[in-house]
């Protein structure tokens, strides 16, 4: 247990029966008033982020979230099957709970899988991942003052906008934050 002022961004902990990360922390102390800090929060079972206020020496209990290095195997349709390294253990998470981690998975990727007390709260991926172009429009020569991107689509369906020498067949890296184009791979 510890005191809400010494959470840090990070920081894992349980309230009410839901799992939080601290995303980030702002602490507000007034001459007449107790102080307060401003939580704001990311619930690792609905994905939601919201803020939560708490006086100066509320109690909150941080918890440690396991975390293994899994390899992504395939689509079953309704689940992804991912395989544990050292074990050989297979598990499947619904692809509904993975809608934006599946538009950066090809075969044989690896990721972090996260979970508390064996239930799976998610993945991790890599900043950046490297996949091929499959369709991209042919470079047409125009408004160059701004920069000039023109629509692409992945090896896994991802539409992205790439800059117009780039060709289809290319490897490119993208970004799994924002989904956009990070250069040549």
């Amino acid at each position: 247990m510890v005191n809400v002022t010494e959470l840090r961004p990070g920081n894992f902990f349980t309230e009410e029966g839901n799992i939080f990360q601290v995303q980030d922390i702002l602490l507000n102390k007034t001459a007449m008033r107790k102080m307060v800090a401003k939580v704001k929060v990311k619930n690792l079972r609905s994905g939601s982020i919201v803020e939560i206020s708490r006086n100066s020496g509320y109690m909150i209990e941080t918890i440690r979230l396991d975390k293994r290095q899994m390899q992504f195997l395939y689509d079953s349709g309704d689940f992804l099957v991912f395989m544990d390294q050292e074990t050989y253990d297979q598990i499947e998470i619904e692809k509904s709970r993975l809608e934006w981690e599946k538009q950066f998975l090809k075969g044989d990727e690896i990721v972090e899988i996260t979970s508390y007390e064996g239930e799976i709260l998610g993945i991790n991926l890599p900043a950046k991942v490297a996949l091929k172009i499959t369709v991209c429009e042919p470079a047409v020569r125009g408004d160059t003052v701004n920069k000039a991107m023109k629509d692409a689509t992945l090896e896994t369906g991802l539409k992205i906008r790439v800059p117009l020498f780039i060709n289809e067949g290319e490897v490119v890296s993208v970004r799994t934050d924002d989904a956009s184009y990070d250069g040549r791979a």
